[in-house]
């Protein structure tokens, strides 16, 4: 298996996260965005629209990452992390929609700003982050994970720009529920940091 994936990049990191959680055995290989590689024939191939994460296993290409989250957990046969029932996947699939949508568009957004000079209104969406932190402070002052009793692909789909999120001028301290739950994903077997190789995956440039 490969990660086409770049080091700063959180939708890349979700895939990243997921496959060390679940020990699987993939090679990283690192595309360079700066360099416009993610505009080669090559890469769009691969996939169109030009963006990273891209999972190549056993000549299937999936592309998106809360797509790539569904691949592996459905082929790693993990419904712990996926839930088969309909309630169950139901409710992790609102947090994935959150992910595309609210934490995009907030933290994520703010982080573009400050990281790469993206032409957001920064005021705007520092604002969206917190409409979307108090809500999920909320949530998570009653529960320990979103979407089930136990870690599922919706807490991957989340973490990687909520931790990035003091990067966009998005402060945490205002939420204790928030910052406990990214401690909790920290603290699971096989987590690797936002922007680092993580052991046991090799990366190839």
């Amino acid at each position: 298996m490969k990660i086409h994936h770049h080091p700063m990049s959180g939708h890349a990191h979700r895939a990243v996260l997921f496959a060390s959680l679940l020990g699987l055995d993939a090679e990283l290989i690192e595309v360079d965005l700066m360099a416009g590689a993610n505009r080669q024939p090559a890469f769009l191939a691969l996939n169109p629209f030009g963006q990273v994460p891209v999972v190549e296993d056993e000549g299937v290409v999936i592309a998106d990452s809360n797509a790539i989250l569904v691949y592996l957990a459905k082929k790693a046969g993990r419904s712990d992390w996926l839930p088969e029932d309909a309630q169950g996947a139901a409710a992790v699939q609102r947090w994935l929609s959150v992910a595309a949508g609210e934490l995009a568009y907030g933290p994520a957004a703010a982080r573009l700003v400050t990281v790469f000079g993206a032409a957001f209104n920064a005021e705007e969406v520092i604002k969206r982050a917190h409409v979307l932190l108090n809500r999920m402070e909320q949530h998570l002052g009653q529960r320990t994970w979103l979407a089930a009793n136990h870690p599922t692909i919706a807490d991957v789909a989340v973490y990687s720009y909520l931790a990035r999120a003091p990067e966009g001028n998005v402060d945490l301290s205002g939420y204790p529920a928030v910052t406990a739950f990214l401690a909790r994903i920290e603290a699971l077997p096989g987590f690797v940091p936002f922007i680092q190789t993580p052991a046991g995956l090799t990366a190839k440039a």
